[in-house]
């Protein structure tokens, strides 16, 4: 394991909340916002309720998960919107994903306060994206170490101020308050092991897949299989990374042999190689698509009409991920 420096933001950029587009310029006020968020996480246990991780469940001996709802970021949901685990081990106890605010976090937290009283020794971020990493926050208290892929404090340091402003706005300031990026205190970059006593957690990092930070995480000791954001069921999968290389990693997945595995987006637990069959399905639909319409010399903006939309009703979300994702292929694809 090895401490990771990171490459802080340029000011004035604001990135979409999951992928990380410029999409509007970041004002004094939401800089203002921001450091104020910042000094907020006392209060974050009287704020109003907009979402709640209440239904954490043992779904092997000491490996808990929570189901995140199967929408968009927004007031309503509060940003509860990503599957959020913990291991307990006899020592110690490690977080894997936080979901999507300080103030979810802290719901996490209590939760699992309420099965251990031992100490939170990691937490661990699958990737990038602010719905997995932005209940850090609650866990600066127990002075855990941040764990990550190598690549992710990279990742979130370029995208600090875009994901701070999108994400507060989409949730809301009251939701939102005490959220913060914090940057991993240890980056993985080659498998590793991680020993909460009497039990294991194998960390790997993979290749260009989803996003260029995905790390997975095995306990073990139940070979559960946390797989982050490599696994999308009934929420329409996202690229943020390559479809080529999330196409490469699915395979190498399908081979493993594991008790059960937890998506990011999705049932609390799937088994494989059933649990990627669709999510395959889904990418090979875009890329073929893509490909062909390239071939045939089709515009993007004609590619994007019809690549893939014969998997629209198989998907929730589609509508508001769909014609991204086709974008995000058409742009690697068309220089192969």
């Amino acid at each position: 394991m090895s401490k990771q420096p990171c490459d802080m933001p340029s000011a004035g950029r604001t990135m979409h909340p999951c992928d990380g587009r410029v999409v509007s310029t970041l004002t004094r006020r939401g800089v203002v916002l921001a450091a104020l968020a910042s000094a907020s996480l006392p209060l974050l246990r009287h704020l109003p309720a907009y979402a709640a991780i209440d239904d954490v469940t043992e779904v092997a001996p000491g490996v808990f998960v929570h189901q995140g709802l199967y929408e968009v970021q927004s007031a309503a949901n509060g940003g509860d919107i990503a599957n959020a685990s913990f291991v307990v081990g006899s020592e110690a106890v490690a977080v894997i994903d936080t979901s999507g605010s300080a103030k979810l976090g802290v719901q996490l937290r209590d939760a699992i306060r309420a099965v251990t009283d031992k100490p939170i020794r990691y937490v661990i971020n699958t990737h990038m994206h602010p719905d997995h990493v932005f209940g850090n926050a609650a866990f600066k208290q127990d002075n855990p170490e941040f764990v990550g892929h190598y690549k992710l404090a990279r990742a979130l340091g370029t995208r600090k101020e875009g994901y701070l402003a999108a994400n507060e706005q989409m949730v809301g300031s009251d939701a939102f308050a005490g959220s913060e990026v914090i940057l991993p205190t240890v980056s993985i970059k080659e498998p590793t092991k991680l020993d909460l006593g009497d039990r294991e957690l194998l960390l790997e990092p993979q290749p260009t897949a989803h996003t260029d930070n995905d790390l997975i995480v095995t306990d073990l000791k139940t070979e559960t299989l946390f797989l982050g954001d490599l696994l999308f069921s009934v929420h329409v999968p996202t690229i943020d990374g390559s479809i080529a290389g999330w196409l490469s990693v699915l395979d190498d997945l399908e081979q493993r042999n594991v008790a059960r595995v937890v998506p990011g987006h999705g049932p609390k637990t799937m088994e494989l190689p059933e649990a990627l069959a669709p999510q395959k399905r889904y990418l090979s639909a875009i890329a073929d698509d893509v490909r062909r319409q390239i071939a045939k010399g089709k515009t993007l903006e004609e590619a994007t009409k019809s690549a893939g939309f014969s998997e629209k009703d198989a998907w929730e979300l589609f509508d508001q991920y769909h014609v991204r994702n086709v974008t995000a292929a058409y742009a690697e694809l068309e220089w192969e």
